[in-house]
């Protein structure tokens, strides 16, 4: 079932869009909260349910931290996690060619890669 557009899922959608980036709720809420005053971290939760449900968003798993999400139409790629700020940035491309690392006789499905260190703006302080 696809839930209506209003005018808080629209803020949500926009907040991703401008963003580029995944993002984690109270993110979300943060920046989605200037075209919707009134949304409210449950309507977030909610809304990005559904939003991963019909396909439109996916979510991002790094170790010991909560989900976070973006947009899932973009294509394969990596993600950068800021150490200091926590933020999590795309990374464009794949080392690629990571089957020669697998043990022989072992078939390989998939992989994530996150770097960690210091944003820009983080590194610049």
């Amino acid at each position: 079932m696809i839930e209506r557009e209003t005018q808080q899922r629209r803020a949500i959608r926009e907040a991703f869009t401008r963003a580029g980036r995944p993002l984690a709720p109270h993110e979300i809420l943060e920046e989605a909260n200037p075209d919707a005053p009134t949304l409210g971290i449950a309507t977030v939760y909610r809304n990005v349910k559904s939003l991963v449900d019909e396909g439109w968003l996916k979510t991002v798993e790094l170790p010991g931290q909560p989900p976070r999400y973006e947009l899932a139409d973009i294509g394969h790629h990596h993600h950068f996690h800021c150490t200091t700020c926590g933020k999590v940035f795309d990374i464009e491309g794949c080392v690629g060619k990571l089957g020669a690392l697998v043990p022989r006789g072992y078939e390989l499905d998939s992989h994530d890669i996150t770097l960690y260190g210091r944003c820009d703006k983080c590194a610049a302080r």
